[in-house]
């Protein structure tokens, strides 16, 4: 491809160009995470609070609103609005803490992801504000009062929008060059009558001064009637120019001990001086020198009804900076590149499209500066306090951790902190339009920084030891090979760092989660959160220990993944198909553990938990997505990856004629052309179809708009079980949880998982590739025969039907009023109504819900 993005990403890749360097890197929240936490109890979110946010300057990063920051998050560029009602000015977006919200943590903002380009060349986002005072207490009490039976109080629901009485403000950002950006908010009142706003574009650096000595204190001070100018070591001297300025304010951007904590503050111009001079009027907040480290424009406006005013700045080195004439010219160019580069891969289906762009669009948005170092963290700094005793309980055996880096974040408010399995989704969809960054990012969490030194990859901040499923070899070679499908060129070594990784985590995996050494795994709640019917990390009382599916069937699509990379590896350097003949082995040592230990039901046609008692075993009889990821271990071995490695093919004919029962249910020889092929399922062809009866069957499994995580079966009939006096109790449940376990943020009895049915879709093409036409199932709401790669296709466009008008003209994502009347203001949701489809949890999980964009182009291909 030859369009001018495309040739950007080209020259960052060849190191010719430093893209990467300034882009949308700020997170939308900072406060309430773990790496600003050092109570004693590992109270994150109570310890830093939104109110404190103002106030209080971070150690480990920044937050904003719609920002734009170097890829260190020192120099930061973002907006604040106040609309003359709020007893706050808005410099970031409002939500409730875990404590505070009936369905734990949430943002209660609405904003739009609208557009974005790898080299953040263009981006494009949308934020609603009210007229009227944001409802921020009735938001706060009404959440805490409703209950887990009832959906969420949002935004729309206070009636604070009613008669369309706020402003849309279009954020968008366009880069002259490497170093230069155009900034423009496009303000229009929707409202019935006039309505006031002020606008404040802020520039500040990131504190590092306050927490050791000798660091460097930078400076923005004014230059001329509308430039502010940053100067630092690591930029020299940027300027920001705000031609509509009507003043500018100063002030520094240090902690305001007085409020937070009673104590005299070093400066009188600390981190809230703008909220004190816009909101409360205190004149005196800010430095009359003009100086500090922190500084903004106040651009007061009135909007008559119906009209769009428009703010332009650009930020950029002060040595060449651009004429303003040149700016709309920028803005134009580089909105007709970021179209020429989505309609090179765009489908012809115009919804399809628009559905494909935001949700890239949400992904790129989502890329932040991660910086958490936990031995300085766990010490605390030399200007401040000791941190208490628990503080360093945390995290404990992760001292080696030093994250610095640029992430693609699961969700910019809700998981403002990299998730394991979770990034490898994003880097699956990221690959998509920018490959170079998708390896960078499977890489990053293997390397010496953040994998610990035992091979294990670190989960996420709040737990770094949980256990997440191991899909990043799978993630790995899918990037590969989508690559070299777009390509024409296997990139190897991309390839082989991943799989010298693995190796190490694969080691991990046998080494701690096979307690009995049988093949059967464990792992925790492997991402799946409320799936079990207990909290499967907790440890079970007398010995007793739970054999999970979904572990096992991981650990089976791991051995497979492996394989499959050592034979492409091959084709590079014969050395690899020694040790592919060890996950062949390993692999067919899993299958018969999983289909051979009890974890099989013959009767119910479907794979279960398996609670082993020091003197019996037990199936945890409930079906759900569990009993179906087995599924997902499927793999191909070629007639040239057979012919290419006589060494290979010798170890597996002895290993067929001398282990036959191990083979004889997951190994099958297929001809192809008259030629040989291996094709190797985790399960066997007979239960597959059994399996499949029941996840497309409406009255279990399927939905209207995907596969649910948890059978349709338990709405009327739950299951409930007693452990050691304790009554365990799983039901139905398809939108939001009603348990409070990890969180009770996130629901998987019930609701549609992306991930998992994008998995699905994946496997049941893999499957039909191998065996055709002639593999059919019977579906018990129908007699006619359906082959599997019919149903990955039914499935695929059941989730996409998620975002397209049903006969009702409205989207089943976001049924709301507001979204009906705003049909092209997408929010990718973290998991969405088993019934309805209706959007849950997490709004702006462009991360792994992003995979919607891989169907789309699939489907298209």
């Amino acid at each position: 491809m030859n369009t001018p993005e495309h040739l950007r990403l080209a020259d960052q890749h060849a190191l010719k160009g430093h893209w990467y360097r300034w882009g949308c890197f700020l997170a939308d929240r900072h406060w309430g995470t773990v790496r600003e936490d050092y109570s004693d109890s590992g109270s994150a979110w109570t310890y830093f609070t939104h109110d404190q946010a103002r106030s209080r300057a971070y150690r480990w990063g920044e937050d904003g609103l719609a920002g734009w920051c170097d890829r260190h998050c020192e120099q930061i560029f973002a907006w604040a609005f106040w609309n003359g009602n709020d007893p706050i000015l808005k410099e970031r977006y409002f939500g409730l803490s875990n404590p505070e919200g009936n369905h734990g943590e949430d943002v209660k903002e609405l904003y739009y992801h609208v557009d974005g380009t790898p080299t953040s060349s263009f981006m494009r986002t949308v934020y609603i504000y009210p007229h009227r005072e944001f409802p921020y207490e009735d938001l706060v009490a009404t959440n805490r009062t409703i209950g887990v039976h009832r959906p969420e109080y949002e935004l729309i629901d206070t009636g604070i929008l009613d008669e369309n009485r706020y402003f849309e403000i279009e954020i968008t950002y366009a880069k002259m060059n490497e170093e230069t950006v155009v900034a423009r908010a496009s303000i229009t009142n929707r409202g019935p009558e006039a309505a006031s706003i002020w606008v404040l574009p802020h520039l500040w650096f990131r504190n590092k001064w306050s927490w050791r000595d000798g660091s460097e204190m930078p400076s923005i001070s004014k230059s001329g009637k509308k430039t502010l100018v940053a100067e630092s070591h690591r930029y020299g001297r940027v300027s920001l120019e705000i031609p509509d300025a009507a003043e500018f304010l100063f002030t520094n951007n240090d902690s305001n001990e007085e409020r937070l904590f009673g104590q005299p503050n070093e400066t009188p111009y600390v981190k809230d001086a703008f909220h004190r001079y816009v909101v409360n009027g205190e004149v005196d907040a800010v430095n009359p020198e003009q100086t500090g480290t922190k500084g903004c424009a106040v651009i007061p406006m009135v909007l008559a009804a119906g009209e769009t005013k428009e703010i332009q700045c650009c930020l950029g080195p002060e040595k060449g900076f651009p004429a303003q004439k040149e700016w709309a010219k920028t803005l134009v160019m580089r909105e007709e590149e970021a179209d020429q580069f989505y309609a090179s891969t765009a489908p012809k289906d115009p919804q399809k499209a628009l559905i494909q762009r935001r949700a890239l669009a949400g992904l790129l948005w989502s890329r932040q500066y991660y910086y958490f170092d936990w031995d300085r963290w766990g010490a605390g700094d030399t200007n401040q306090p000791a941190p208490p005793p628990g503080h360093r309980t945390r995290n404990s055996g992760w001292s080696h951790l030093h994250a610095k880096d640029l992430i693609l974040m699961p969700d910019g408010w809700e998981y403002p902190w990299f998730a394991a399995w979770d990034l490898a989704f994003h880097c699956v969809t990221c690959a998509l339009v920018d490959p170079d960054f998708a390896k960078f990012q499977i890489l990053l969490l293997m390397r010496e920084w953040y994998m610990h030194p035992n091979g294990q990859i670190p989960a996420y901040e709040w737990a770094f030891s949980d256990v997440n499923p191991p899909v990043h070899a799978w993630s790995a070679l899918k990037i590969f090979r989508d690559d070299r499908d777009r390509t024409g060129v296997p990139d190897y070594e991309f390839l082989s760092k991943a799989f010298h990784k693995l190796l190490l985590n694969f080691t991990w995996w046998i080494n701690r989660k096979d307690q009995l050494g049988n093949n059967l795994f464990e792992g925790g709640f492997l991402g799946l959160d409320n799936i079990g019917l207990f909290d499967r990390n907790m440890s079970l009382p007398n010995g007793d220990v739970l054999e999970q599916s979904d572990g096992t069937s991981w650990m089976g699509m791991y051995c497979l993944n492996m394989l499959s990379i050592a034979l492409e590896l091959s084709a590079h350097d014969i050395s690899y198909g020694d040790v592919a003949s060890k996950f062949f082995e390993h692999f067919l040592y899993v299958a018969d553990a999983l289909n051979s230990s009890g974890m099989w039901d013959d009767e119910d046609g479907f794979f279960y938990d398996l609670l082993r008692y020091p003197s019996s075993d037990e199936q945890i009889k409930v079906r759900s997505i569990v009993g179906v990821i087995p599924i997902f271990a499927v793999a191909t071995i070629s007639p040239d990856q057979i012919s290419n490695l006589p060494g290979f093919r010798e170890r597996v004919e002895w290993f067929l004629k001398h282990r036959p029962g191990l083979a004889k249910a997951c190994h099958e020889t297929l001809d192809v052309n008259g030629r040989k092929s291996s094709h190797l399922s985790l399960v066997p062809k007979a239960r597959i179809g059994r399996i499949l009866s029941r996840v497309f069957n409406e009255d279990e499994f399927l939905s209207p708009h995907g596969v649910r995580a948890l059978s349709k079966y338990y709405k009327n009939r739950p299951f409930s079980k007693s452990i050691e006096g304790t009554e365990h109790l799983i039901e139905y449940e398809p939108g939001e949880s009603t348990t409070g376990v990890f969180g009770g943020n996130s629901n998987w009895r019930g609701p549609i998982w992306m991930p998992i049915n994008y998995m699905l879709v994946e496997a049941l093409r893999e499957h039909h590739a191998a065996w055709g036409a002639d593999f059919n199932i019977v579906l018990s709401e129908s007699s006619v025969d359906t082959n599997v790669g019919e149903l990955a296709e039914e499935l695929s466009r059941r989730i996409i039907s998620l975002y397209e008008p049903g006969a009702d003209g409205v989207l089943p994502a976001q049924p709301d009023s507001f979204s009906q009347a705003n049909p092209n203001h997408l929010m990718f949701y973290e998991y969405f109504d088993g019934d309805t489809g209706r959007g849950c949890g997490a709004s702006h999980q462009t991360g792994w819900t992003a995979l919607i964009a891989n169907l789309i182009a699939e489907g298209s291909a």
